[in-house]
């Protein structure tokens, strides 16, 4: 883990679109639940929030060694050539049009990612990947999603010597809260890991430093910090790529 002050590596967290009340407004706003900021904190990094922008991609991660591309709406489906499911009713266009910007910025850059739930999802259909629409037709169960703003536990089988397995070992029970999921994988990425109804949980991409997606809320594991760890110290390594 970095120590402390400067040579703490800064990790960019994308960020949420959405109408909020505070005080006496409401308001659109850029917003992130603080599980991520403290979990990219704790793990050695300096968070840094980064906003939906209409440009300025290679701006942003001037600024930033590594990247979180975090949770939230499901991904437009016109965007892997699909239909919408009658499931899908919240899609955000724009942060899905953002957040593939600076995805393959990062990726030109080499830059350490970490795509969470969400943020997994967008890693597959950027490369060429597709999206189950809603999950529970395909396994029977809702376990991955019990209930509104309730996160499931899911154990999920890591492949060994996987980056992610060296990270978490080859199990571990992990919090998610999904009702879609990767189906065509993208042919640059490695499945490195799966739940046991066999929905596809993590992901990487070989041949860069540190490229890392999993299905699940790593965030909300208050008690397991080390794939944060391992994206910080990857970011650590750069040698200060801004």
């Amino acid at each position: 883990m970095v120590s402390s002050g400067s040579d703490r590596p800064r990790i960019g967290i994308s960020t949420y679109v959405e109408c909020a009340s505070w005080g006496v407004w409401q308001r659109d706003a850029a917003l992130l639940p603080t599980s991520y900021v403290h979990a990219v904190h704790r793990a050695g990094g300096i968070p840094v929030l980064l906003p939906v922008l209409p440009d300025g991609e290679s701006a942003a991660l001037s600024a930033v060694d590594g990247l979180v591309l975090a949770g939230g709406a499901d991904v437009d489906p016109a965007r892997y050539r699909a239909v919408p499911h009658e499931a899908v009713r919240v899609t955000r266009p724009e942060r899905d049009d953002w957040e593939t910007r600076l995805l393959r910025a990062a990726l030109d850059r080499d830059m350490p990612v970490l795509g969470v739930c969400r943020g997994a999802q967008v890693l597959n259909v950027a490369l060429g990947g597709s999206l189950h629409q809603h999950l529970p037709e395909r396994v029977a169960h809702e376990r991955h999603q019990p209930a509104p703003a309730v996160f499931g536990r899911s154990r999920v089988r890591l492949r060994p010597g996987s980056r992610i397995a060296r990270a978490l070992g080859e199990e571990a029970e992990v919090p998610c809260y999904h009702h879609q999921a990767l189906d065509r994988v993208a042919d640059r990425l490695e499945v490195t890991g799966h739940a046991e109804d066999g929905t596809v949980e993590a992901v990487e991409l070989p041949g860069h430093r540190f490229v890392v997606g999993v299905q699940w809320h790593p965030e909300e594991d208050t008690d397991d910090i080390r794939l944060f760890e391992a994206l910080s110290a990857s970011a650590g390594d750069s040698g200060g790529m801004r």
